[in-house]
């Protein structure tokens, strides 16, 4: 198993040549985040299709032509990485207002220089467009705490230090995009004393070398936010990370381990009080009964999940009433898809409550799986399918799925577009 078809941009910058610098751990970040993509025994990105650029490499012209090179050498079915560790900030007022980049020879000394010489949002969602990988992953670690300086001379620009969410909107558009981000627009990204990599490196690392799920030998996009978003949050409360994705699947972004299949997948015991882990929502009549009852329910419960049907309600109660006591009572509701299924007026109502009732707390608890093909409302296609009808993809579809159902459900303000 390779990555042959795989390309990285690795941008750092901490030593500026007239705006404050960044602490020296965001160029270990950036090499680090190189080395690793480069190793065979992890990642294993060929080195000549990784480009690094730190301090002084990384001037404006370096950084565009380096990303019109991945445009040149990508194709549809590429996966491409781009990773920056910078300054970022905003002028929010006057006729230059929008987002930057700040590549090492920024010059803020006046409106005019600062336009000339910083990235502005228009260049890179263009430089980003012209890249055909339907695979793109852009990854900004820009938000590091202590800012920019303030201007010392009346015509330099006011700059605001980060990048608001809605400039990660905006590059996430197109197909097989994703944005990922290591805070908030309103957080700081923070290097926790005595630390090598800065916090959300560091967890982005481990999660590149075996932390991640790794399914099939290869760690999927999704899968590493997964597992790298509560770690940050739980090592700074203040700090979330963000997922922007305009994707159609869950894709491979690197190898696990050099392709090692990983052969037990890791369970979490989430600390909650629900009484059940999981409640299916599903057709109970011909072939969807057949498939959930027969194969998907005995492998869930082989897995020690307690699981909730329909079959189970009590006699004598109000099915709506049931219903809502299953969804209400379980961790996830998961919904089983098929043409018949998106005709029931009842599966409709437990797929809305179940959805209500998760924007109301906050939290992502609906993940919808396709049992026989078909197109699910505009609701459900926002979020990730999993998709059974595949049979080469089967048994590590499920095996995801098994992973998620005794994950603790994510927080829907820091994933934001999934």
């Amino acid at each position: 198993m390779t990555m042959n078809n795989a390309y990285a941009l690795i941008v750092g910058i901490a030593n500026y040549q007239t705006i404050p610098p960044l602490p020296q751990t965001v160029l270990k970040d950036a090499q680090d985040i190189y080395d690793l993509l480069t190793n065979p025994e992890y990642c294993g990105y060929s080195p000549d299709h990784v480009q690094l650029l730190l301090d002084s490499q990384a001037t404006k012209v370096a950084i565009i032509e380096a990303l019109a090179n991945l445009a040149q050498k990508s194709q549809e079915d590429s996966t491409v990485i781009v990773y920056f560790s910078s300054h970022g900030g905003q002028i929010e007022k006057g006729s230059n207002q929008g987002e930057y980049l700040l590549p090492v020879d920024t010059d803020s000394s006046s409106d005019e220089s600062f336009v000339q010489t910083a990235i502005s949002g228009n260049q890179l969602t263009e430089a980003l467009r012209a890249i055909p990988a339907q695979k793109l992953v852009v990854i900004f670690d820009c938000c590091h705490a202590g800012g920019i300086a303030q201007p010392k001379t009346a015509t330099a620009p006011l700059l605001k230090a980060g990048l608001p969410e809605s400039y990660y909107d905006v590059l996430k558009q197109g197909r097989g995009r994703v944005i990922l981000a290591s805070s908030r627009s309103s957080e700081e990204s923070y290097i926790l004393q005595d630390a090598e990599n800065s916090l959300f490196t560091q967890h982005l690392l481990a999660g590149l070398k075996g932390g991640a799920l790794g399914v099939g030998g290869v760690v999927r996009i999704l899968d590493l936010f997964s597992y790298l978003q509560p770690k940050v949050t739980n090592d700074r409360a203040d700090q979330h990370p963000i997922l922007k994705v305009e994707i159609e699947e869950n894709f491979p972004i690197s190898l696990y381990q050099g392709g090692k299949i990983q052969k037990q997948i890791p369970t979490v015991f989430p600390a909650d009080d629900y009484e059940y882990d999981v409640f299916i929502s599903y057709r109970a009549k011909g072939q969807d009964k057949t498939w959930v009852r027969k194969t998907l329910l005995p492998y869930l419960e082989s897995e020690g999940l307690r699981v909730y049907l329909e079959f189970y309600f009590p006699l004598g109660v109000p099915k709506i009433t049931s219903m809502e006591r299953a969804i209400q009572g379980s961790r996830y509701t998961l919904l089983v898809l098929s043409p018949a299924y998106l005709e029931s007026s009842y599966r409709e109502f437990e797929g809305l409550v179940a959805q209500n009732l998760g924007l109301e707390e906050s939290k992502y608890r609906l993940l919808p799986i396709m049992c026989e093909k078909c197109i699910p409302r505009l609701g459900l296609r926002v979020l990730p399918l999993l998709d059974m009808t595949d049979e080469e993809e089967f048994e590590t579809n499920i095996d995801r799925l098994v992973y998620q159902l005794w994950q603790p459900p994510s927080r829907s303000k820091n994933l934001r577009g999934c």
